[in-house]
């Protein structure tokens, strides 16, 4: 490779090449100490990309966990045509308790089902942590010390989202069964643009699998 190949064109195929986002400091140490640009000549490569890629198939977009090429989410319907495999679906009590945690974080899992008004079945957190979706962010300062729950950058990253600010605004959801409808269909764009399992709602009629859990 040349040595002057212009930073552009390397961070362009550093992120074509990555199999997760990086941020600008982490694309920063790919470069040789001797010939490092400065982060700024970076973030400024970076943006370029993004504005070259925003009327294309592909795009650079920034993750809480930094930035990554993806397919456009328009593509969805062609691109998962590439894959065979059958979407896994998940209870909508599942997706329920990741909406509330989403919004209403940090809470515990008490304030989970007084929100909800059932209990949360034990199976729904476990598999949620085990995703490393949600994490235990602390202990409320109560009887019993009951962990307080949290979404982490992977729920971000995975519903292709910078900050929890890019989550619609509560005021505009009008109930859980909205709020979970908004996190299905996400999960529905980005898992069309990538070979991981769908994540989708449950119907009443629909069998479920043994990840759903009964609210």
């Amino acid at each position: 490779m040349s040595e002057d190949i212009a930073i552009y064109h390397i961070v362009e195929g550093i992120l074509f090449a990555a199999d997760r986002p990086l941020t600008v400091k982490q694309l920063s140490e790919l470069f040789d100490e001797g010939g490092r640009p400065d982060t700024k000549e970076i973030q400024a490569a970076i943006e370029q990309l993004q504005y070259d890629y925003k009327d294309r198939g592909v795009q650079c977009v920034k993750l809480a966990s930094g930035y990554v090429f993806r397919v456009h989410e328009d593509l969805g319907p062609w691109v998962s045509k590439l894959w065979d495999e059958k979407p896994a679906k998940y209870s909508r009590a599942f997706l329920e308790t990741l909406s509330i945690i989403a919004y209403r974080q940090p809470i515990t899992r008490g304030e989970i089902e007084a929100i909800r008004g059932v209990a949360v079945n034990t199976q729904i957190v476990k598999t949620l942590i085990e995703r490393n979706w949600i994490r235990v962010v602390g202990h409320k300062d109560v009887p019993g010390k009951p962990a307080l729950l949290a979404t982490t950058k992977d729920f971000l990253d995975y519903f292709n989202l910078s900050s929890l600010e890019g989550l619609p605004p509560l005021s505009e959801i009008k109930d859980l069964d909205e709020a979970a409808a908004q996190l299905e269909q996400e999960a529905a764009i980005e898992e069309q643009t990538q070979s991981e399992i769908t994540l989708t709602a449950v119907s009443d009629e629909e069998p479920t699998d043994q990840l759903d859990a009964a609210s």
